[in-house]
């Protein structure tokens, strides 16, 4: 039986650290590694993920797929219920190591009828909506402060690297020939883009 751990973030700006920290926490044995690439949408149904879509074609029944936490792998109930569905199908086991589902087994079936518990269903169509206010609540608040900033006469957003005084300066020095990396040294910022 193998131990399938899945990763993603959702910009391309982000690091799976904290992710690789939970897993070498869990102890897991030998793990097989499947990573989206940087900036997979949390939007796009998990089924519809290319190395989540790696995952079950690569997994067989008994193997245990791992995941941080939830949202690493869906957003939405709609989402997690067919995520279940299909692990109940392939007889996968989910373990998810962080955050609230990580102390439910989210895979229990009624022993006769072979359907989700109703108390798990319950349970993740709770804590998912939660989630979703979570974020939801999130996006409001940076919206007001973005708009509360915008009405003293700021822009929101991070300040530039290089003050725009000096742009037209690294502009010029940069069309004469000097390096990118020389640039990015004078002026002490990344050559990395956000």
């Amino acid at each position: 039986m193998a131990n399938l751990v899945y990763k993603r973030v959702s910009t391309d700006q982000q690091s799976t650290a904290r992710q690789n920290l939970v897993r070498d926490e869990a102890g897991i044995e030998d793990p097989v590694l499947f990573e989206e690439d940087g900036g997979t949408s949390g939007r796009l149904h998990p089924l519809q993920r290319p190395k989540f879509r790696a995952l079950f074609d690569y997994a067989r029944p008994g193997d245990t797929v791992h995941i941080s936490e939830m949202f690493r792998l869906v957003r939405g109930t709609g989402h997690i219920l067919d995520v279940l569905d299909v692990l109940h199908r392939d007889r996968l086991a989910l373990r998810i190591h962080d955050g609230a589902f990580s102390a439910m087994d989210l895979t229990a079936r009624h022993p006769r009828t072979g359907e989700l518990l109703s108390t798990v269903k319950f349970m993740v169509q709770t804590l998912a909506a939660a989630g979703e206010l979570q974020r939801e609540l999130q996006r409001e608040l940076a919206c007001d402060g973005l708009r509360a900033a915008e009405a003293k006469g700021s822009e929101g957003g991070r300040r530039p690297a290089v003050a725009a005084a000096k742009t037209g300066d690294v502009r010029t020095a940069y069309l004469e020939g000097r390096s990118i990396a020389a640039l990015a040294r004078d002026h002490r910022v990344s050559t990395l883009t956000p």
